[in-house]
């Protein structure tokens, strides 16, 4: 049987084991994976009810526009949902959003103004102040306001909570959500509250976010507002959908923590999910003395990782930031500081530079003169040479001279020194802070890449 549009493809997203980067937690870890939604993330799910109810309230008549500020999973959702019903879109978003959300908004045929991101909600230029005027500006318009539509709640409160009650057929013990308008913990969370009481609901906050000390002291306090880089979650000002009386505890975490952690879901679990997920898992780790033997743990794992390519998973963005612990070339030759670099002069023979290979198992052999190197043999470039005229031995190493070896930064890092190491030259040199000259060769770099 088929279906009759994408948007009847939205829900029943599947619950799966976390198990390598949870074995050392007693309880059992379970990720709700959201980006098999249509649009790739939780989002979708609100999206569509909030239209729908906007519909049958008369808040927008065919042909209208929908306008709303969204990180850009919310856009995703409501821009499917405009492409099946015939509406336009206009998202508002901030800088400091990836740049693949926005590409993806335009894609499906959506308008996106960027917005700066580091200007409080009231002011003029903030995502949620141009969204707002832009609502009263075009006709037949309606502003979506997803942090104050109560019908964002009550998708997760019909949907979200259900299915993870069938899915775990009741065993749930603790629910885990990177919070940020709100909907989908509060309602979720009241669902599942409804069905036990004594479920256990924790909020991942951001450093940055003032969701945490408002929860804790019913203080909307601006002084714990600053720019921060996780993307999806944590707020400056406390939405609507917020019932606090629902939520039992609110962690952060740091854009770092929750960054790495990302990755390794990839890699260790193979789920390519984006930067909330990263964060709720790791607001679980943080948390893992609280947890026992026979409890289930649901973290919802929101969105899919191609939104952040250009960020989180590329290794360059983090490393700027210091998010990634790079191995650099004075790592890999720290353990062998001691053996001093085999080098040969250019008036020395094949012969002798085969014989230096052979006592040292080494394949490369920068040339040196005068304390400078100038250039270089190698073991593959020598064989070619001997092979082709075995008397070539005893010609000077001048005559068989290879180009020198790349010369580095001491700090440069092993990503780096991969991609100037090619099939024709087998090595990287580097300066230490006494002036010696260190090489790397391509088996250090896989050796080191492989551990």
């Amino acid at each position: 049987m088929w279906l009759n549009n994408i948007l009847e493809t939205i829900g029943n997203t599947p619950l799966i084991q976390i198990n390598k980067i949870c074995k050392d937690i007693p309880a059992t870890v379970l990720a709700k994976v959201e980006y098999f939604n249509p649009g790739n993330s939780i989002k979708d799910r609100m999206a569509l009810k909030m239209l729908e109810v906007a519909e049958q309230e008369g808040k927008i008549k065919p042909g209208g526009t929908i306008i709303e500020g969204t990180s850009g999973n919310t856009g995703m959702g409501l821009a499917l949902a405009a492409v099946v019903k015939g509406y336009k879109c206009i998202f508002t978003t901030t800088d400091k959003q990836s740049k693949e959300k926005a590409d993806i908004l335009k894609a499906v045929g959506a308008e996106v103004i960027v917005c700066p991101t580091n200007v409080e909600p009231s002011d003029p230029r903030s995502y949620y102040s141009v969204s707002k005027r832009l609502a009263t500006e075009v006709p037949n318009s309606w502003y979506v306001n997803q942090y104050d539509n109560l019908a964002n709640r009550l998708a997760h409160y019909e949907q979200t909570g259900p299915e993870i009650w069938e899915q775990t057929e009741g065993k749930i013990t603790h629910l885990v959500v990177a919070s940020g308008t709100g909907g989908t913990i509060v309602g979720t969370a009241k669902f599942l509250k409804e069905k036990n009481p004594h479920i256990q609901i924790w909020a991942i906050d951001s450093y940055g976010s003032l969701l945490k000390k408002y929860f804790e002291t019913g203080e909307e306090d601006q002084k714990e507002v600053y720019p921060y880089i996780s993307e999806g979650f944590g707020e400056d000002f406390v939405p609507a959908n917020y019932d606090m009386s629902l939520i039992d505890r609110f962690e952060k975490v740091t854009d770092k923590d929750g960054a790495v952690m990302a990755r390794r879901i990839a890699k260790e679990e193979g789920m390519f999910c984006g930067y909330s997920a990263g964060s709720c898992l790791q607001g679980v780790l943080q948390l893992k003395e609280h947890l026992k033997k026979d409890d289930v743990v649901v973290c919802i794992f929101h969105d899919h990782g191609s939104r952040y390519v250009g960020k989180i998973y590329n290794d360059e963005w983090m490393m700027e930031r210091g998010f990634l612990d790079v191995k650099t070339f004075k790592d890999m030759v720290s353990g062998r500081s001691s053996k001093r670099l085999v080098t040969i002069a250019p008036g020395q023979s094949v012969a002798d530079a085969v014989e230096l290979m052979k006592k040292y198992d080494i394949e490369q052999i920068p040339v040196m003169e005068a304390g400078e190197i100038i250039g270089a043999v190698s073991e593959t470039g020598l064989f070619m040479k001997v092979f082709s005229n075995p008397e070539i031995k005893t010609a000077s190493v001048q005559s068989v001279l290879e180009s020198a070896y790349p010369i580095v930064a001491f700090d440069t890092p092993v990503e780096r020194l991969s991609s100037l190491i090619t099939k024709e030259n087998g090595a990287v040199l580097a300066r230490d802070e006494k002036g010696d000259y260190h090489i790397v060769t391509k088996y250090d770099v896989i050796q080191s890449l492989a551990k």
